[in-house]
C-alpha cells in the first residue's frame, strides 16, 4: 500500500520565547514492512537541522531557534510503502537485545492488578505468542477509548485503573502486562491508515513484543490488531518519553499551545485498492 503523510505541529506563545530548541522522532525508516519512498522536514525559522541516531537506532532530527518565537511550525511531508507482514518486525535496525525491554518505567511499571490481570488473561495459552494474542484480545474487550481520562504522561497504572486513555496509554499498558509476564516489550509511535476519513488529531502508537523464535512482534491494543500494512512505524524505545514525535524546550516566553493537523491518505500507486 501506499501511504501519504503530512504532519505540522505548531507551538504558540502567548509572550514570545528568547529560544527553543527541539528533538524530533518523525522520520520512518525502511524495513521488511515498509519502504520510505520520500521524506522531508521543514522548519519555519531560520536554522540547521543536525540528522543522528537516538541510542535505539530511531532517525533523530535536532534544531535550535533564536527569538522573540510568537510561534513555531515544523511540517513532515511523505510516502512509504507498506506491506503486511503479519504484525512480525524484521530487518529493522536493532541496537540492544531483547533483555533490556524488560525494563521498567514510571510510565510502564505494572502494579499487583495489572500483574494478576496479564497473568489471568494467559493462564490458558501455552507459548509466548498464544499468550500475547491472549492479552491482546482481553486488553482490546475491557478498554474504551476516551481522551477524557488521559494526559501527557499518563501510567500504565492510571490507565488500566480507568479502564479507558487513548493509544499511547493503551501501548504502555500492554508493555506492562508483557513485561508482567517476563515478555520484553517495548513502545512505537507512527501513523495509521483510518477508514474513516485522512485528517487526524494525532499519530498512532501500539507496542512490540519479543517471541523466541520469531523476533519482534507488533501488537496494536487500540484496535486490537497486529500492525499491517495500514501502519507507518516511525520509532520504537522503551515508552513513550523515548519516542515521542517531538520534544523540546524554550527559553522564556509563556502561555504555550500546541496544534496538530494531520493528514494520512491512501495514495495511488502500488497496492491501491480498488
Amino acid at each position: 500500500m501506499r501511504i501519504r503523510i503530512r504532519h505540522e505541529t505548531i507551538y504558540r506563545y502567548q509572550q514570545p520565547a528568547k529560544a527553543a530548541v527541539q528533538h524530533l522522532r518523525l522520520t520512518p525508516r525502511n524495513y521488511d514492512g515498509q519502504h520510505v519512498v520520500d521524506w522531508r522536514i521543514e522548519v519555519d525559522r531560520d536554522c540547521r537541522l543536525h540528522q543522528s541516531e537516538d541510542a535505539y537506532g530511531n532517525i533523530l532530527h535536532r534544531f535550535s531557534v533564536d527569538g522573540p518565537l510568537d510561534s513555531v511550525s515544523t511540517v513532515v511531508e511523505g510516502e512509504v510503502t507498506t506491506f503486511d507482514v503479519a504484525g512480525v518486525i524484521s530487518g529493522a535496525v536493532e541496537r540492544f537485545p531483547p533483555v533490556l525491554f524488560l525494563r521498567e518505567t514510571p510510565l510502564t511499571a505494572p502494579n499487583a492488578a495489572i500483574r494478576d490481570f496479564a497473568r489471568s488473561a494467559t493462564a490458558k495459552e501455552s507459548g509466548t505468542l498464544a499468550k500475547l494474542h491472549a492479552l491482546l484480545g482481553a486488553l482490546y474487550e475491557s478498554l474504551t477509548f476516551d481522551t477524557d481520562t488521559t494526559h501527557s504522561a499518563t501510567t500504565a497504572v492510571e490507565c488500566f485503573e480507568h479502564r479507558s486513555g487513548v493509544c499511547q496509554d493503551f501501548a504502555h499498558l500492554f508493555i506492562a502486562c508483557a513485561r508482567a509476564i517476563e515478555t520484553p516489550a517495548r513502545y512505537v509511535s507512527g501513523y495509521f491508515l483510518r477508514s474513516d476519513g485522512d485528517e487526524q488529531a494525532a499519530g498512532h502508537a501500539w507496542a512490540e513484543a519479543y517471541v523466541e523464535d520469531l523476533g519482534w512482534v507488533g501488537f496494536d491494543p487500540t484496535h486490537g490488531i497486529a500492525p499491517h500494512e495500514n501502519h507507518v512505524r516511525v520509532a520504537a524505545a522503551l515508552d513513550y518519553l523515548s519516542a515521542a514525535p517531538i520534544r523540546g524546550a524554550r527559553a522564556g516566553g509563556a502561555g504555550e499551545t500546541m496544534e496538530v493537523k494531520l493528514r494520512v491518505a491512501q495514495t495511488q500507486g502500488f497496492g491501491q485498492s480498488q
